[in-house]
């Protein structure tokens, strides 16, 4: 089935969003919202497809579009696909979900009870490194795991698109929320999100670059699962390095790092690693970003009237469920359980 897709917020994410809905088997952007005059001649040339502009989010939502791509500031999230959900609307909402877990939850609950679907842009999940691990978990390679770490270290200063919404309290709400949710995710897709209790830490870069951020800028989380496993995840956006996406899995019968293998199974003499041939999750540019390979396998649920694999919405509202007991654990300086999510 062929869908019409309606973008809500046309800045740096939302371009990436229509080049990627553009490049799938049925999606094609025809409608763009957004609060800054848009001339549809250029919109369309630059996207090469005919564009509708809306300054006025209702009109669009009346109009004949099936599907919604939310790109906006993370502060209007919840009011903009409360109002999607309630137009019949299918989603796709940027990260993150929203700043509160109270607006994550309404979100989820407006999309059930409007009976559409919809996904969060976790889309690392669908990059080959991702997808590979996922087999290889599944495989049994690393038996059990026990331990794992996922670490994003990316220095989001006035290089970067985001820097000016950011900085604020307001749209950028916290280390996690800002960014670090994809490494908190990615944890999570491979270790479950049976979590049972969190320990969360903040601190902060004196680099003048940072000075401007209204919250804590680097975050340290200990996960304790149900299973008596135990992760970590570090969310680090004042550095001053090239961006990396630290993965460390250990399980009972052997590691995985990044792009590296070791398996007892695999009766290596020599201990060295295997290098796996996997794209690694090594830019923060959204030009980069694995959007094509998840809007197709979202599309391509809706086709089949599912929910879509690995970033439902149920699944990434666990994945914020987690997410927000850690910054309340570090907001508080305690502990935190999961039964206190409620």
């Amino acid at each position: 089935m062929a869908y019409k897709v309606g973008i809500i917020g046309y800045g740096w994410a939302a371009t990436a969003h229509a080049d990627a809905i553009n490049g799938t088997s049925q999606g094609t952007v025809t409608a763009v919202y957004s609060s800054r005059p848009l001339d549809d001649a250029e919109v369309s040339a630059r996207h090469g497809s005919p564009i509708k502009t809306y300054s006025d989010l209702d009109e669009m939502l009346a109009s004949d579009i099936d599907v919604v791509s939310i790109t906006s500031y993370p502060a209007q999230h919840r009011a903009q696909a409360e109002a999607a959900a309630k137009a019949g609307k299918h989603i796709i909402l940027e990260k993150p979900m929203a700043l509160s877990w109270e607006d994550c939850s309404a979100i989820a609950a407006a999309v059930k009870a409007a009976g559409v679907r919809a996904c969060v842009c976790f889309e690392i999940r669908f990059i080959s490194q991702f997808l590979t691990t996922s087999k290889l978990l599944d495989s049994g390679m690393i038996g059990e795991i026990h331990y794992g770490e996922v670490d994003y270290y990316h220095g989001i200063g006035p290089w970067y698109g985001q820097y000016r919404w950011n900085t604020t309290l307001e749209n950028g709400g916290s280390s996690l929320l800002s960014a670090g949710c994809h490494a908190l995710d990615a944890l999570l897709l491979c270790m479950g999100n049976e979590v049972e209790e969190v320990s969360a830490y903040e601190t902060q870069s004196k680099h003048e670059i940072f000075r401007k951020y209204e919250y804590k800028t680097t975050t340290v989380a200990l996960l304790k699962f149900k299973n008596g496993s135990v992760g970590k995840v570090a969310s680090v956006i004042d550095c001053l390095q090239p961006y990396y996406f630290h993965t460390h899995l250990v399980g009972s019968e052997g590691s995985l790092l990044d792009n590296k293998l070791y398996s007892s199974k695999l009766a290596l003499r020599d201990k060295k690693w295997t290098e796996l041939p996997v794209a690694l999750a090594d830019s923060g540019d959204v030009a980069d970003h694995p959007y094509k390979d998840q809007f197709q396998a979202f599309f391509d649920a809706l086709d089949r009237g599912e929910d879509m694999p690995r970033t439902s919405i149920a699944e990434s509202l666990e994945s914020f469920r987690v997410l927000f007991a850690c910054d309340k654990s570090a907001r508080e300086g305690r502990p935190v359980k999961l039964s206190e999510m409620a």
